[in-house]
């Protein structure tokens, strides 16, 4: 119910325009490293400096205008370019859907080939994220489409909540992979819906990728699974340059550092970017935990609870459009 709550808020078009406003000053830099590419780029070097590597998202929602699109290729090319002046430990992450997916198939297309082949240049691996159940297989597609052509620097994230999730492991055993337990609300008929069945087929197309496949991203918080994986690998001799466990940009910070101190390859998750809303709220939606680490790690200064952010958030999004009422039923306008 909590899960659902925080994945139709991360939808809220009326909420999202509220928290780019006002969300910085309400303690969402802890969990997104700055709304341009110099604040982005420190925030890189310091965990480069401390042995991390890092996964650049310039944040985006709700693209169905081809302007909104060109520019954030735009932005994603200037990242590009950032990585390699500074010569940052860095990849970039992309959404389909930010870059034309939900306006037109090939035209998203030909902006994900062209960030992929401008950052084969510098020789950056683009992981493509995985959005929801709709957008699924288009990614696929996406991904098989520019493997086709010869790009060898791109891959994607494979959720461990679908049905299907241990066929799309097997299907690229060749590609490197981000392992994910999934972050939407989808329906039974296509993804479990229970803790421990997701928890469960998580660990074994984990154990699937990294016994059998090429790289190997192991993105969880999950201590539990972290200690299975540190143990799995020790018992089948894999060797710790085949894997790298990833966690986001301001949870665990303690842990992150640890496993980099142990020696395991580690990359963080760097957001960053105004439009941070919709991204922070689908990582509380995607496990209670996340919510006690951001009660913990990010509100302990600003706010007293999560829920303190997101009633505000709302509030301030109420007043920025007081007056906008709906004249047809009378009330207001229900946004979606």
């Amino acid at each position: 119910m909590l899960r659902n709550f925080f994945i139709g808020l991360s939808e809220n078009q009326l909420l999202n325009q509220a928290a780019q406003k006002y969300g910085f000053q309400l303690g969402a830099q802890q969990v997104v490293a700055g709304t341009n590419i110099e604040e982005m780029i420190d925030s890189v070097k310091e965990l480069n400096q401390a042995g991390i590597s890092c996964t650049i998202d310039n944040l985006g929602e709700f693209v169905y205008e081809k302007s909104e699109a060109i520019q954030a290729k735009e932005e994603i090319l200037a990242v590009v370019d950032a990585i390699r002046e500074h010569q940052a430990d860095a990849h970039l992450s992309i959404k389909p859907s930010q870059l034309g997916l939900d306006i037109d198939y090939e035209f998203c297309k030909q902006q994900v080939e062209e960030i992929v082949n401008y950052a084969s240049k510098d020789n950056i691996f683009v992981n493509m994220d995985m959005e929801n159940h709709t957008r699924l297989e288009p990614t696929f597609r996406l991904l098989d489409e520019l493997k086709e052509q010869g790009c060898t620097n791109v891959g994607t994230v494979i959720q461990a909540y679908f049905h299907r999730a241990m066929d799309y492991t097997k299907k690229y055993g060749d590609t490197r992979i981000r392992l994910v337990k999934g972050a939407y609300k989808e329906s039974p008929d296509v993804a479990y819906q229970d803790k421990q069945d997701i928890d469960e087929n998580y660990i074994k197309i984990i154990e699937e990728h990294l016994l059998h496949g090429a790289f190997t991203s192991i993105a969880t918080h999950d201590h539990r699974i972290i200690e299975h994986v540190k143990g799995f690998v020790e018992k089948h001799d894999i060797p710790r340059e085949q894997f790298e466990f990833q966690m986001l940009y301001g949870f665990r910070k303690d842990l992150q550092l640890q496993l980099a101190k142990e020696g395991y390859r580690f990359c963080t998750y760097v957001p960053f970017g105004e439009d941070w809303y919709g991204y922070f709220m689908r990582r509380l939606a995607e496990r209670p935990q996340n919510m006690n680490l951001m009660v913990k790690q990010v509100f302990t200064k600003r706010t007293n609870t999560v829920l303190g952010l997101v009633a505000g958030a709302f509030v301030l999004g109420r007043l920025s459009k007081r007056g906008n009422e709906d004249k047809k039923d009378g009330g207001w306008v229900r946004y979606r």
